[in-house]
This record gives structure tokens, sequence and C-alpha cells, in this order.
């Protein structure tokens, strides 16, 4: 521009312009150029009177932008605070091209300003997203399979000692890592000062979470270890708010899942504190990270309450499977198990993507190696065997677990010519047969009976095949309607026997089958409780035929109350029932 052409604009449009263009400028350098899948910082400066109007900007600034893809595809994403008067909005283009974002909020020399940044490529495949009912996939319709380790304490150790346990991480194949972002009570002095977020302790995480996603690995990231400990930091739901609008400004843009806590359960109070951190989960993640909790048993109760998107289930000795084959009949989401080395295999067989807590970890790395070589994305429990546990995709792949071999493996398979292998999980050794089996009842020994071993039907030629033409799924997964129909159950309740039980004190609980079949040689049940209209929703009481069961006290509010004993049972060819009983409920 002439200095004669200066000179005509208007002083006050001259003071505008010199204001604003630096923050202007600043705020679209840092992205240009930035590879898919990879952040970009934008910092936001403040003009003198927006640093005295906001003297304390993590409690009183809001910023948000609105990033656009070349998809036009948008994300809402908040500011952070990054200390002092420092604000930074966080960018992650997932593809490349051209992406444009506007400035919205408490900055009035920004709010409204709109600018555009190249992105380009790599082979970054997006974030990932529940798919096919209870599998995944990632933005770009590709399946990705879940194995998580887990690191809960990463965040809080030397360095050297997080490159070490990554490196481990990496060896062993894991595709996710769980770290806890504000840890326990041990931790407070170190994540928050002055009761504001420490600064210096979150860069460090940032430096640790990026290292992370460098490898291609997903960071689960756990809010804390229980709901106390979060509260103890953000005690109200104004603190808890804003402590959330930081976390996601600060995480959401890099590869993550959200998962609460290591427990709830025990914790009074805690659905209606983890309903309030989803929403606001949902809320401020403009990118939508898959959400849940962890667990002592399973997250499902809080399903309902609408946050969640995949249910994390326990799956440990002692040995148990009836919550998570009951579970994976019931809902429609993906299933992650938290398991070990003894429970691997068996996890894989209840539809559980592993969540691996054992420090055998070279047989993580066997599971992912033969698990990625099928279409893990379609495969379900499957019911028509003997000898083992199986999961499969009907007419192209079966995969049988033998725990204790001993008389020969039977499985049903359609009728179709197969390739035949047997897997050593001890080793990761595999043999294949010599000679294609045909028909559809396939009768097979292990090759010893020293240890587990893991049998795989397949069609290898269809697999590759199907890779070639077939959409993501090639068949649909319907979920079974449950037989509640008293003329058709198979079983009912004996005990309870009273009319009114205690809360906090053992029950004895006991099932009876009324039809005897082939299909109910085999049953597995599950039993819940809930008092309808409070409390913390329903609770896994137990498993098995009979026993003995606790009701938490917490499960109701206000006694005497109504608690409806619900009892699922499970046949050994996958067909499920429920039987309702109403209680009085007593302290």
């Amino acid at each position: 521009m002439s200095r004669a052409r200066r000179a005509r604009l208007p002083a006050t449009l001259l003071f505008f312009t010199a204001a604003l263009a630096p923050a202007l400028l600043r705020a679209q350098d840092p992205c240009a150029g930035t590879a898919a899948g990879s952040s970009c910082d934008v910092v936001l400066d403040f003009s003198p009177a927006e640093a005295t109007a906001h003297p304390d900007p993590y409690r009183d600034l809001e910023v948000y932008t609105e990033l656009r893809s070349p998809r036009f595809t948008t994300y809402r994403i908040p500011a952070f605070w990054d200390g002092g008067q420092k604000m930074i909005l966080r960018l992650t283009p997932i593809v490349d091209g051209v992406w444009t974002y506007r400035i919205s909020g408490g900055l009035p020399t920004l709010s409204g300003s709109e600018r555009s940044f190249q992105a380009t490529p790599s082979n970054f495949p997006g974030f990932i997203h529940a798919a096919n009912v209870h599998h995944w996939q990632t933005d770009n319709k590709k399946a990705h399979l879940w194995l998580a380790d887990v690191a809960d304490r990463l965040a809080f150790v030397p360095r050297s000692q997080f490159d070490a346990r990554l490196a481990q991480t990496v060896k062993n194949k894991f595709t996710h890592l769980r770290i806890s972002l504000l840890g326990n009570a041990g931790d407070r002095a170190l994540v928050f000062q002055n009761g504001r977020p420490n600064i210096d302790f979150f860069r460090e995480l940032d430096r640790r979470i990026r290292a992370i996603n460098a490898f291609g690995i997903t960071a689960d990231l756990l809010l804390a270890d229980t709901p106390a400990d979060l509260a103890a930091l953000a005690p109200d739901a104004d603190s808890r708010r804003l402590l959330l609008r930081f976390l996601t400004g600060r995480y959401a843009p890099f590869n993550v899942t959200w998962e609460g806590f290591r427990e709830f359960e025990n914790y009074p109070g805690s659905r209606a504190l983890l309903k309030e951190l989803g929403e606001d989960l949902k809320q401020f993640d403009g990118y939508q990270h898959p959400r849940s909790t962890a667990a002592l048993r399973t997250s499902a109760p809080l399903l309902n309450d609408g946050w969640m998107t995949f249910v994390i289930e326990r799956n440990t000795e002692p040995a148990d499977d009836a919550l998570a084959q009951i579970e994976h009949q019931l809902y429609p989401v993906p299933f992650v198990g938290i398991t070990t080395a003894a429970r691997l295999w068996d996890a894989t067989a209840d539809g559980q993507y592993p969540m691996f807590e054992g420090h055998e970890q070279f047989e993580a790395k066997f599971w992912y190696d033969f698990i990625s070589d099928s279409r893990h994305w379609e495969l379900e429990p499957y019911y028509d065997v003997d000898g083992g546990r199986a999961i499969a995709l009907e007419g192209v792949e079966y995969i049988l677990f033998i725990d204790h071999p001993g008389p020969p493996v039977e499985i049903e398979v359609e009728k179709h010519s197969y390739d035949v292998a047997w897997l050593n999980p001890l080793t990761g050794e595999t043999q294949w047969e010599k000679k294609k089996y045909h028909g559809e009842h396939y009768t097979g020994q292990p090759p010893d009976n020293s240890h587990p071993w893991v049998l795989r039907v397949s069609r290898e030629g269809e697999k590759e095949s199907m890779l070639q033409s077939y959409y993501f799924e090639s068949k649909d997964i319907a979920m079974q309607e449950v037989e509640g129909n008293p003329d058709k159950l198979v079983y009912q309740i004996v005990q309870p026997s009273a009319d009114t039980l205690p809360t906090g004190k053992p029950i004895p609980f006991e099932a009876h089958l009324t039809r005897q079949s082939r299909a109910t040689r085999t049953m597995l049940y599950l039993w819940t409780g809930e008092v309808p209209g409070q409390g913390d929703g329903f609770r896994v009481l137990s498993t098995g035929a009979q026993g003995e069961f606790t009701i938490p006290p917490h499960l109701g509010v206000e006694y005497p109350a109504n608690m409806i004993l619900r009892l699922y049972g499970l046949n050994a060819n996958g067909k499920l029932y429920e039987v309702d009983r109403g209680y009085g409920l007593k302290p």
C-alpha cells in the first residue's frame, strides 16, 4: 500500500488493522504445511484491553474455533489455557487438503476471524470410531484392531522410564496404551497448583502423548483413578467443567479415547458424576473420540445415560465368562475386556477386544499377528462347537480356542473347502494342515495336549477376495430379541425366596432349570439388581446358577425401596432369556 493511500484511511481503521493483523498472522502461520494427523498450536495473543478484562483466563475466558475439513465436516474445538495469559487452539487436520478455521468467543480482536491452511498428505488413517455394531474402524473406513496395554502411571514416572515402557509397548504390537491424566491422591500437588492445572506437568504430558501417537498407538486416557480423586481436584460442577474444557482442548486433537476411572462402582453418586463428565466430553470434544469408563466388573450400567460409546468389562481370574457373553448379546456397542495372559483368548471368544494388564506381554504379540490376519471386524461369538469356544464370520472363518485339549474338537461350518491351521499361543508357531477340509462338520485333534491351542478353519482365498471387493462389513450383525415370554422360559428364580431383602449382607441365590434339552446342557447366568428411578442404576450382583450376592447399600437412595432382580440366562446355542422378579429393599 502506498504512503498516500495509507494516509487516506481513517485513523480508527488504521489502529484496528495494526492491532489485529499481527495476531491474525500468528494464528495462521503455525498450521501451514501441517501433515494430516499431526497437530498444530495456534497461540491467541491478547490485546491490553483483553488482558485487563480476563486476568484469570483459565476460569473466565472461553474461546472456540470451528475447524472445517476439505470434505466440509466441522469440528468445534475449545482453546485451552497454557499458563499466565496464554491461550492455545490446538488443531489436527485429519486428511490432506485445505482446512479453514473460524475463531469465536471472548476475544473481540479475534472473534469472527477466519483463516485457511494447507495440510499435507501422510499415512494417518484417522481417528477411531465404533463400527459394525461391536467393532472399530478409522476415519478412512478401514478396520481397527484394538489391543490395549495398561500403564496408568506413565504420566508420573521419569522420562527415561516412560521411554522404556513405550518401547516395550511398541515391541509387543499394542495398538493402544492406557495412562492416567490426573492420577490419584498422591499426585494432586503435581497435577494442580493454586487451584489450577500445573502447566509444566501438562506440557510434559503433551510430549508423552505425542510420543505415543508417533508410533501409531492410540492413547487411552483415564481422567483419574477414582471418582473421589477427580472430585478432590474439582469439587463442583463448574470447576469440573473448566477442567474438562482444559483437558479436551489440550488432548482431543491427539489420537485418544476417554476412559473415565479405573473403578466407579463402589463410589456413591458415581453414575451422576460420570454422566456429567461424559456430557461435557461430548460437548467439548469436537472429534468425538470413543467414551467409556473402566470398572471393577462392567461399565454397561451407564449405557442408558447416553454419553458412552463402548463398554469396558473386567475379564480376569477367576474365570467367569457369563458377564461378557451375555452383555455381548444385550448391547449393540463394542466391548473392551480388561484381561491377562491367562484369559486373553477367553476374552477374545467372549467378543471383547483385549486390554492387557498382565506382564507376560509376549503372548499379546502372538495374538496380534494371528487376529490381524482375520476379518476381526466381523467375527462374533459362535456356539455350534464342542470342545472349545469360538468366534466366527460364518461361511468364511471360524476361530476356536481350546483351553484344555483332550477329546477331538468339533465345529459346524457352512459347506465349503477350508484351510485348517493350529496356533500355539505360547510360542506363536502356526501349523497348517496339508489337506484342505471339505464339508459341514469339522472334527480335529490338536497337535498335542500339553497346552492350549487355537484352531483356525478358514477360506483363505475367499478372505483375500473379500478384501478386494466387499464393503467394510459383508453381513449384517443382528442383535437377538431376548426371550421373556413366560411360556417359553427354561428356568426360574428359586432364591431369594423372601419378599424383602437387606442391603450390605450376603443373600443366597439359586436358579433351577424347568426344561431339559441339549440346548440347556450348559447355561450361563447373570444376576443384576436395580431400584428404578433412583440410585446408581443397575448393578451386576453375581453370575452362576447359585451362590450368594450382596446388594450395595447405595443401589437406592431412599428406603424402603423396590428392587427389580433380573436374571439373564444364555444357553449352549447362544439363545438369551430374561426373568424378572420384584423385591422390597431395606438398608
